[in-house]
Parts: C-alpha cells; sequence; structure tokens
C-alpha cells in the first residue's frame, strides 16, 4: 500500500519528524539534497561529460533544498549555477541558512540562466506550498525555464502543479523526474499533474509512518501484487464455497455487457454465476458463456434467494421492465448489492429507491455503486464539472448519502465510504476507455464480494484487479487495440502471476 498526501497532512508529518522525534529540520533537508545529487549524478553518467547544472530556487524550503543541491554538486565538481526567484528578505531561515554556507562555494548566483542547454536542470522553485495561480515574475521564470534545453528533476513537486488535486496553477515545469521526499503527493498521481511528474521517485529522509502519531493519510493505492489481495481459496472447496454471483443484466440488443461482466467474475474467482436476462440473449449467452447459467425475469425471486451477491444494470437499459427489476433487487433481501450503469440511471430517477437504499445501507446491507462521472453527477443533482473539480468529494458526498460504498471512476477511480481513508486507483491506461470495459469492472467487483470480501476492500481491489488487466493487455498489443473482453480475460492471468 502506498500513502498519497495531501500539502497539510505533510507539512504536519513533516513538522512531528522535527518538534517531536527529534530529527533537525537541516539534517531532514541534507538528506533530501543528498538523494537528489544521487539522482542527477545518476542521469549526468550518461551525458557525454558535460557537468553544468541550473538550480532554480525559490524562497522557501523547497528553494533551500535546491540551495544545498548545488552545494554538493559543487563539492563533486559540477559547474552550477543557482538562479533566484524571489524578495530574499522573506525567504525562510533554512533557506537563509542554506545560502550563507553555499557562499562558501564556487557557485555562480544569477538573476538569469546564462546558457540555454545544461546536462541537467533543477526546480526548487515551489515544491508543496503552493496555493494559487503562478502569475508575474514566477509564470515568466517558469516559461523561461521551460524553453531551456536539459534533463529537469523537480524537487517534491514539479513547480505549478497543486500538491492535493494535480491542477496545473496557471503554468507548471513538466519534469523528467520527480524526487518527492517522504511520502507521495497526491497531485503526482492524479490527473493532470502526474503527466507533469515524469518518473517519480519517493525519497526516505527520515519523515516516516512514525510521524503519523496516530493521523493516517486520508488517500492511498495499492501497488502489491495482485495475488496478496485476493481472497484466499479453500484446498477442500467447491463452487458453491467460491461465491455465488447474480447478474441482472443485458437487454435486447446489449447482450455484451452480460457476457463480460458474467466473464469477469468468472475469471476472478466465483464458483457461479447466474444472468437474468431478456431470453433474446439466451443462445448469445450459452455461446459466449457456456458456462454461465441463465434465468429471465420470471425467475428473479428464487435467483435473489440463491446468490450470495446481487450485481444489477450492466447493459439493463432504463425500460419500465428494467426499472422493476431493478426494485425488486433493492427491495427483496440483505444481501450484498453492486449498482452499476443503467441501474444508477434508474436509482437517479427515483427518489424512493433511493431513500429504500439509503436505509438498507444504515441497517448494514453490503451496497457499491460504481457511477462514472456523468452517473454520479446525476445521482447528486450537479452538474459534470462540478463532480469533476474534486471527484473524491463528490463520491463521499454520495457514499455519505446512500450509505453505500462509492467507486467514482474516471481518469482515476476513487472508492469512498463515509468516515473512511478514500483508496484511489493507479493502475490501468487509457486503452481501456472502452466500450464495455465498465461492466468487466462490475463483474470482478460481484465476484470478490460472493467470495466473502468486505465492499469496500472488494471496491478498492476490483478496481486495482481491473487496471492491472488493462495494464496486462497493453503491455502485449498496445492501448489502441485493447478491447473490455481482452480485459475479462486478463483478470484470470493476473491472478495467477500477479
Amino acid at each position: 500500500m502506498r500513502y498519497l498526501v495531501s500539502a497539510a497532512e505533510m507539512r504536519e508529518y513533516d513538522r512531528n519528524t522535527i518538534e517531536r522525534i527529534g530529527i533537525p529540520a537541516c539534517v531532514l533537508m541534507e538528506r533530501a539534497a543528498l538523494a537528489a545529487v544521487e539522482i542527477i549524478e545518476e542521469h549526468c553518467a550518461g551525458y557525454g561529460g558535460e557537468r553544468h547544472v541550473l538550480v532554480m530556487a525559490g524562497m522557501g524550503n523547497n528553494g533551500g533544498d535546491g540551495l544545498a543541491v548545488a552545494r554538493l554538486l559543487s563539492e563533486k565538481g559540477y559547474q552550477v549555477e543557482v538562479w533566484t526567484i524571489g524578495d530574499r528578505e522573506r525567504a525562510s531561515e533554512q533557506w537563509k541558512q542554506q545560502m550563507g554556507i553555499l557562499g562558501n562555494y564556487p557557485v555562480e548566483c544569477t538573476d538569469r540562466p546564462k546558457r540555454r542547454e545544461y546536462a541537467a536542470l533543477v526546480d526548487a522553485l515551489f515544491g508543496v506550498g503552493l496555493s494559487r495561480a503562478v502569475e508575474g515574475a514566477y509564470a515568466k521564470a517558469l516559461e523561461l525555464f521551460r524553453g531551456l534545453s536539459g534533463w529537469r528533476i523537480s524537487l517534491d513537486m514539479p513547480s505549478g502543479i497543486d500538491t492535493d488535486t494535480g491542477e496545473v496553477l496557471g503554468c507548471a515545469v513538466k519534469a523528467d523526474l520527480t524526487a518527492t521526499f517522504g511520502f507521495c503527493k497526491r497531485g503526482l498521481a492524479l490527473y493532470p499533474g502526474c503527466g507533469y511528474a515524469g518518473e517519480v521517485r519517493t525519497v526516505d529522509i527520515g519523515i516516516c509512518e512514525r510521524s503519523f502519531f496516530g493521523k493516517e493519510p486520508g488517500m492511498y493505492a495499492y501497488d502489491e501484487d495482485v495475488v496478496s489481495l485476493l481472497p484466499k481459496r479453500d484446498g477442500a472447496g467447491n463452487k458453491g464455497t467460491f461465491g455465488k454471483v447474480l447478474l441482472v443484466a443485458g437487454s435486447v440488443n446489449m447482450a455484451g455487457a452480460a457476457v463480460l461482466a458474467a466473464r469477469a467474475a468468472y475469471r476472478t474467482g466465483a464458483g457461479m454465476v447466474k444472468v437474468i436476462t431478456p431470453p433474446e440473449n439466451r443462445i448469445i449467452l450459452q455461446q459466449a458463456v457456456p458456462e454461465a447459467l441463465l434465468g429471465t425475469v420470471g425467475d428473479l425471486e428464487e435467483a435473489l434467494e440463491w446468490a450470495d451477491v446481487a450485481a444489477v444494470g450492466p447493459g439493463l437499459g432504463r425500460s419500465k421492465e428494467a426499472f422493476r427489476c431493478l426494485e425488486q433487487v433493492i427491495r427483496q433481501g440483505a444481501k450484498p448489492l453492486l449498482v452499476d450503469a443503467d441501474g444508477l440511471n434508474l436509482l437517479s430517477e427515483h427518489q424512493e429507491l433511493r431513500e429504500l437504499l439509503a436505509g438498507q445501507g444504515r441497517q448494514g446491507r453490503v451496497i457499491v455503486l460504481t457511477p462514472h462521472v456523468g452517473e454520479l453527477a446525476r445521482l447528486l443533482g450537479r452538474s459534470i464539472a462540478a463532480c469533476k473539480e474534486d471527484l473524491p468529494a463528490a463520491g463521499d458526498a454520495l457514499a455519505a448519502r446512500l450509505n453505500a460504498v462509492v467507486a467514482a471512476k474516471d481518469a482515476r477511480t476513487f472508492i469512498c465510504r463515509e468516515g473512511h481513508g478514500t483508496c484511489v486507483n493507479l493502475s490501468g491506461n487509457n486503452g481501456m476507455a472502452t466500450a464495455g470495459s465498465g461492466d468487466v469492472l462490475a463483474g470482478i467487483i460481484a465476484a470478490l464480494l460472493a467470495q466473502g470480501m468486505e465492499g469496500f476492500q472488494a471496491a478498492a481491489v476490483g478496481a486495482y484487479v481491473h487496471g492491472r488487466a488493462g495494464d496486462y493487455v497493453t503491455a502485449g498489443i498496445g492501448p489502441y487495440a485493447c478491447t473490455a473482453g481482452d480485459m475479462a480475460e486478463a483478470a484470470g492471468r493476473i491472478a495467477c502471476t500477479g
């Protein structure tokens, strides 16, 4: 598991390390600089002997890190320019201390770059402290820095990127590598910030989990092997042991959604899958997923009694019959329930069903909702733009309103539940932006729920498995050729390989 910290959290952990653990700030700064220098030397070793380096330094502690980097590189024989930007009278105490030390080294301090090309360009302008749009002299400096030739390394955060959201605050450095200190920052993992960070290396400088003092970060991501996250298999188990999934999915001319969800459920370990779908889909499903049991709307009551989990919505349509299916699935039973796609659209149109669902959530029913941004906006009665502005907050709002786990899907998927930290899925790629991808995710999560996994964990692990399956496919055939069917099959492969 990898923590993703906000600017406020990082400041608190930094302060705890200095004041409560007792590691001096200057020691943390020196460790950060040493780590950055090691990375720069690694790069410059293959640069043909060129040893000119430019450090762009602001007046805060991030700039202080840059000054320490300049000093250490100078000691190693690099020709270093330090380009300082800002009012020195307002510089931090750590910055002033580092500048005082730097005066004893052959480093040139300048008010603008002396060259057009450098072996390395060090961005130490803002770090995690930026909270408003870059303007004026700072914007001009960033534009000039971006126009220089050379390999770019940002210290802690690319300057101009919001630490919490990844938003570009006017203009920003596009780094080849970001060396981030202590913990990975949220803005390095979220779009569009992750596109500016380049390779991200999280450097241990002494700020660690001990620095939390009982207050863990509110966001994290999985980075383990898939195998370690999946439910353990009972060697003496049978098909009933590994969970029975009921899929209420597909409509006339939309059999594919049911096929994809069923395949994904089987590939993720479900022992049995039953699909309730219109009679017109029977032959297609029998041919595409011969392992699946089939039924029609008239079999729904019995099927709900049989199942360990019900998943409703993929390809369901928004007809009166589809609504009756959704209503019956919600009203009948207290078993885990996943609502996806058209199930969510129908839910957004019927307040009484939302109220019923929220009441069941309060009483302990496991409910997982998997909306993309448009569906989330309809359920909340907000605009899509408002939801995209802070997708984790929008997911939290829906989770609180319906007492459910919400997997809010966009370029990143956020798993939200009231009173719980947010899990963001960092696996996956743009090849997965293809029809049927969401149906595969619904099948994966349903299978994990059927195998006894708790709701939040099933959604979080399911999103991770889904993304890793997409990565497996695109590694083999590229993002242009990736299909949902490929992902459903790959879900089984990564369950074996990790």
